[in-house]
């Protein structure tokens, strides 16, 4: 039996198996840094199938570090793993199927990991739709798991098949005004207004959208603004996302809008803090020789890519981090016949729906096979490398111009 075939009779016998792990996470939604079960789950699967694993890691305690490593030498590959829902809402992403899908893929290259030799890993990455302690991708990168990875990959629900696309860099940032209280008609001149300062930002930021390049994108909302209109607010909150299409270019509208934050402040007499509530996130660096293999599996099992990669990203997700550091492919599986928008009750639904669940079968396959394929060829993981390598190059030499 070839290792295609044993990488491919793995997953069938464990299909059922990994699909009811999928509906009991989509049972019981978890938001970031409370994916208790989810993790647990995964993690325990993970070493039930002889790995070797880690709970609580790179400062999160819903994370997890699964590893096997063969006695031959080889490449190190990760298989990416998502397990958090949204607030209120639940797995309307279908991160049920994403993190199900990465480890089932993740035990079928074990299956011959030995023979081949190398090490293949499962890194449990909690709160990628942001929230307390959120964006663990970047703690991943940070704390030095990736320094020692030749690749990853991981592979997204959605309506369609699609390659890897851009995302943009994004700095989840909180503000904090502190005034002085005073009765609003009696004493007002007492009073340091804190709800001012934020709708001094709010203005400023419009004033700041046609000094800045069209990738930016700068959205919030106020999270307080005081408890009665009789009383001058002597606290008031927002959140804004900052975004843009390069990291470089982020830092510099972080720098504009703290500016903004701090004349807020002098303005109006008050105190102010301000910072990110969560880790930032990074633009992914795509690499087209990487997903091209992706593709050519797929193909193989008779689907097809249907979705276009976009011109410019819109939305944010920390695989960008990683994708930053070492070759890193995040393409769409498709979860339903016709299109449903993400974070939405029908992408809910389709998340434990029977094409959901297929999915995972057939993500968990095309995973495998790339990533084999990477292991066993190693003039085309230097391919990669080499591509991923100048693709960083030229984000950088753009940004320079």
């Amino acid at each position: 039996m070839s290792h295609r075939e044993i990488i491919e009779n793995n997953i069938e016998k464990r299909s059922e198996d990994y699909k009811g792990i999928a509906l009991a996470i989509h049972d019981k939604p978890e938001v970031s840094n409370y994916e208790f079960f989810a993790s647990e789950t995964l993690a325990n699967k993970l070493h039930e199938e002889g790995f070797e694993v880690k709970l609580d890691v790179a400062g999160h305690r819903t994370g997890f570090d699964a590893r096997y490593k063969s006695e031959k030498p080889g490449p190190t590959i990760t298989f990416l793993a998502e397990y958090d829902a949204l607030p209120g809402i639940g797995h309307a992403c279908g991160h049920n199927i994403f993190g199900t899908t990465s480890s089932l893929a993740a035990v079928a290259l074990k299956s011959v990991i030995d023979e081949i030799g190398g090490e293949v890993r499962v890194y449990g990455t909690p709160g990628e739709e942001g929230g307390e302690n959120g964006s663990a991708k970047g703690s991943f990168v940070r704390e030095g798991f990736l320094d020692d990875v030749d690749a990853a990959l991981c592979v997204h629900p959605g309506y369609g098949h699609g390659l890897t696309g851009p995302s943009l860099a994004n700095d989840p940032v909180d503000v904090e005004f502190f005034g002085r209280a005073s009765h609003a008609s009696g004493a007002p001149e007492k009073g340091i207004n804190a709800l001012d300062s934020v709708i001094f930002v709010y203005n400023a930021v419009n004033a700041l959208r046609q000094h800045l390049t069209d990738d930016v994108r700068i959205h919030g909302v106020i999270t307080h603004g005081g408890d009665v209109a009789n009383v001058v607010p002597e606290h008031a909150s927002a959140r804004f996302y900052l975004r843009a299409a390069t990291r470089t270019t982020l830092n510099d509208v972080y720098q504009k809008f703290e500016n903004i934050v701090k004349a807020a402040a002098l303005s109006t007499g008050a105190t102010y803090k301000f910072g990110l509530f969560q880790n930032s996130v990074d633009n992914t660096i795509m690499t087209p020789s990487f997903d091209a293999i992706y593709e050519k599996h797929l193909v193989e099992y008779g689907e097809k890519i249907t979705q276009e990669i976009p011109a410019k990203g819109g939305g944010s997700t920390d695989v960008g981090n990683v994708s930053q550091v070492i070759p890193t492919i995040q393409p769409h599986i498709s979860i339903s016949d016709s299109y449903i928008a993400g974070h939405s009750i029908e992408f809910k639904e389709a998340a434990r729906s029977e094409k959901g669940l297929d999915s995972i079968v057939l993500g968990a396959k095309v995973l495998a096979r790339t990533a084999y394929d990477l292991i066993v060829d190693k003039e085309l993981l230097e391919t990669i490398k080499k591509e991923h390598a100048q693709n960083i190059q030229a984000q950088n030499e753009d940004v320079t111009d």
